[in-house]
């Protein structure tokens, strides 16, 4: 996997049965007004924040909205925030999640 060995090396485990997707609500992407200003905008500035990652990987499902599940070590779930799309995560809400995980 490509993210894997360049921008995550840690173990991943893929949903094939999309199980995450459903527990997230299986949504989808969706657009959010049809002025086209507003949309052109909202191009540009994904496209900015993109490239400043140096991230071009545009494979999978483009459609469906993701998210973050954090488990504990008993497997229950402790954390989760739901993909807005054109919105950066929520990093500092996910790091404190995570130390709150740790204990």
């Amino acid at each position: 996997m490509e993210f894997q060995t360049q921008y995550f090396p840690h173990s991943l485990y893929q949903d094939e049965d999309l199980l995450f997707y459903e527990a997230l609500g299986s949504r989808k992407l969706k657009i959010t007004t049809w002025n086209p200003i507003r949309m052109y905008r909202a191009m540009k500035e994904w496209e900015r924040r993109l490239k400043g990652k140096g991230n071009q990987n545009y494979k999978g499902g483009s459609f469906g909205a993701g998210g973050v599940i954090l488990f504990e070590k008993q497997g229950k779930p402790r954390y989760t925030y739901l993909e807005q799309a054109g919105e950066e995560l929520p990093v500092d809400d996910i790091v404190a999640a995570l130390n709150a995980v740790r204990g």
